[in-house]
């Protein structure tokens, strides 16, 4: 099963209760690309502190929000292709 964990090239910092992101290219923050998360956005960050699969992450999300499955699950998948293809999370394992 594949899961999702932040990327190592990455730090966060929770300020005044928003998660804001900064990728680490070459040792030095890249502040022109700084990433700042909604309530939902820092839940799921929460969530891929260690590897979580896309299920796991769902069910955490339910847990703390309101909302049909089916719109947490699109939201959810959504939020991680995104932050992937930004090199922010990270895919690992495989897929069964």
């Amino acid at each position: 099963m594949q899961s999702y964990v932040r990327s190592t090239s990455v730090v966060s910092r929770v300020i005044a209760g928003e998660t804001l992101i900064v990728p680490v290219r070459g040792g030095v923050g890249d502040l022109a690309s700084i990433y700042s998360l909604n309530e939902v956005g820092s839940s799921i960050w929460s969530a891929i502190a260690q590897p979580s699969s896309q299920e796991e992450i769902v069910e955490h999300i339910e847990q703390e929000f309101a909302g049909e499955r089916q719109q947490v699950e699109q939201d959810v998948s959504a939020f991680l292709a995104e932050m992937e293809s930004a090199g922010l999370v990270e895919a690992v394992g495989v897929l069964v």
